[in-house]
């Protein structure tokens, strides 16, 4: 008998050919390689995919057109709202019900309280008699403390036992884990944890699901391959009039000049003054962009993968 292979798959139950021959009818993890195409080119829009005219950059270095980032902001600023007060609707009814069963409970309590301290006794099948001398007649009064009496006597002994024995099984207290607030048919607690989670205070944003606001958008002057003012083909480096293709590059806030990083830090960074409008800076000014994709490996993730579940 063969010895059994140790190499890595050696226990797939299916050769190399009949994968392959599977394989394109989804069998397995699919992966395809991304080309050129399929990747976002650097001053291109996150959200359109498509040149952007009036660039703006997010804290987090991606790059959007300003129409397409403020109406994603609006809207979902819109649908916040009314997920928030959906959520609060929710959360009130929650403590609505839990003042009326607190409520129903105090009453109860006082109820309670009242019939003790007025001197109530036990009355048949248990039930509780309240004694009122300015009501009844001392006559009716007698009458009744002699038919409680004969029923309190009447009853098993066993279950006034009960009353005081907690280490009987029928008698042992149970313990609640918020007993304060529940009482068999309400509890807080779970009724909170029921609820959806409440919404966030703020949009996020669509690439880095960071919280976003309209403020924080840091506005970018690209400087498009032609001539002074087109818009749309490549984008070139503010100082050296590179392309700036899938290279690090920077933004500097306080004049929104796009350069790459290695000018960044031959020119600008000795002085920590813009090269191209001679403005002074700090260093928590600089705003690294995210770079553009390409169809080769050194740029970032060129293949997608989609997972199929296999028989091994």
């Amino acid at each position: 008998m063969a010895r059994k292979s140790k190499q890595p798959g050696g226990h797939n139950p299916l050769t190399y050919a009949e994968r392959k021959r599977l394989k394109s009818s989804g069998y397995g993890t699919q992966s395809q390689r991304l080309t050129t195409e399929s990747q976002l080119p650097f001053g291109y829009c996150c959200l359109s995919s498509s040149p952007a005219v009036e660039a703006v950059a997010t804290p987090s270095g991606h790059i959007y057109e300003r129409e397409a980032i403020v109406s994603y902001l609006l809207t979902k600023s819109g649908e916040l709202k009314r997920e928030k007060k959906e959520y609060e609707k929710l959360r009130l009814g929650v403590e609505q019900r839990r003042v009326e069963w607190e409520e129903k409970n105090r009453k109860r309590e006082l109820e309670r309280f009242v019939r003790k301290d007025q001197g109530a006794i036990a009355g048949g099948e248990g039930a509780l008699v309240v004694r009122d001398e300015s009501v009844a007649s001392s006559a009716h009064t007698k009458k009744s403390m002699a038919s409680s009496s004969a029923a309190v006597a009447a009853k098993p002994k066993e279950n006034s036992l009960k009353q005081v024995s907690y280490w009987l099984t029928e008698a042992a207290p149970q313990h609640k884990k918020h007993q304060a607030i529940y009482d068999g048919d309400f509890d807080y607690q779970k009724e909170i944890e029921a609820l959806p989670s409440p919404p966030p205070e703020r949009a996020a944003s669509p690439m880095s699901g960071e919280p976003l606001k309209l403020k924080q958008l840091i506005p970018l002057h690209l400087q498009h391959e032609g001539s002074k003012g087109s818009t749309g083909g490549k984008i070139l480096c503010a100082v050296s009039h590179k392309q700036i293709t899938t290279q690090s590059a920077v933004c500097i806030k306080p004049s929104g000049q796009v350069m790459l990083k290695s000018m960044y830090e031959e020119l600008a960074k000795p002085t920590m003054e813009c090269p191209v409008t001679s403005k002074k800076f700090k260093e928590g000014d600089v705003l690294e962009l995210v770079s553009g994709r390409s169809g080769f490996a050194s740029s970032g993730t060129v293949v997608a993968k989609k997972y199929n579940p296999t028989l091994t």
